[in-house]
């Protein structure tokens, strides 16, 4: 792993100073805020380095060729997008995401004012793609070049390739914002939150999605758990990733946990009784929150 830069910094969630060692990793580590409890890097990347990090990626071209490392992010979200996205809307239906769906298509009934929904990080669109289908006016934000292209060139889609915050959206825009596997990658989670939170209209939901590092496989596995990687800054459980919605502005509406143990570790039918239980009291590996906006 190539050397990156660093700087400590106080804990984004409540500004605390003080940590304590938590997951030691291969060539690298995560601590713990001991105000409160919010796992992280720290000495954490500077913001630049991540920036570059990614922006390798963005400006790959998806038309012109891109290069290796593009290309071969796009190849990957291709093989899986089929997985990803039953993924994606099993856990947007553990979230009651239809049934907020049929409220705002009778609330707008047959006029043409669709309801808005932006997915920050939508790869190649193939959930944009299908919601668009379904009749909503479909917005989405990806960075990797060569995913956004191929959204826009393959799919008709509206993907704009710049982070969320350049973008410059409106503020009271969309009915709904989700944001899957992307929170834990940001230097400034916070900052991501507060800008959901101006472009939501009154009331509109937003849908996120991040590892769990209170579920059982993270406890069990430890620095050797998947989601502990170089790429997640951050590392949320429940509690702290629905205060620091909270303390940004939202009201937290439901909370679900899915991955009780992860494919292979177990013979089926043990699987089966963990993944059922991990979802009914909430100690699964994945987790998704939604929660409503206010003024």
């Amino acid at each position: 792993m190539a050397a990156v830069r660093k700087q400590f910094i106080p804990c984004t969630l409540c500004g605390a100073r003080l940590f304590k060692s938590f997951l030691l990793c291969e060539g690298f580590s995560y601590v713990r805020c001991a105000g409160c409890g919010l796992v992280q890097m720290n000495p954490q990347p500077l913001e630049d380095e991540i920036k570059n990090r990614y922006g390798a990626i963005r400006e790959a071209s998806y038309e012109s060729g891109g290069n290796s490392y593009g290309e071969d992010y796009l190849a990957y979200e291709l093989a899986n997008e089929e997985a990803f996205l039953k993924l994606q809307l099993l856990a947007l239906k553990d979230a009651d995401f239809q049934d907020y769906e049929g409220e705002l298509f009778n609330k707008n009934g047959s006029s043409n004012n669709k309801p808005r929904i932006l997915d920050i990080g939508c790869a190649t669109g193939s959930l944009l793609a299908l919601l668009k289908d379904r009749g909503w006016e479909t917005t989405g934000v990806e960075i990797s070049g060569p995913q956004a292209e191929y959204g826009r060139l393959k799919r008709n889609l509206d993907i704009k390739s710049l982070p969320l915050e350049e973008n410059h959206f409106p503020a009271n825009y969309f009915d709904v914002v989700l944001a899957s596997h992307l929170i834990e990658h940001l230097n400034n989670p916070a900052a991501l939150i507060r800008e959901v939170h101006r472009i939501l209209a009154e009331g509109g939901k937003f849908f996120v999605t991040t590892p769990n590092i209170a579920g059982f496989q993270a406890r069990l596995f430890r620095g050797r758990w998947r989601s502990a990687i170089f790429d997640h800054l951050y590392l949320f459980s429940a509690n702290t990733l629905k205060r620091l919605l909270r303390e940004n502005g939202f009201i937290i509406e439901k909370t679900a946990t899915w991955g009780g143990l992860a494919a292979g570790t177990a013979p089926p039918p043990l699987k089966r009784v963990f993944d059922r239980a991990a979802k009914r009291f909430g100690f699964g590996d994945v987790m998704i929150i939604r929660a409503s906006s206010v003024p």
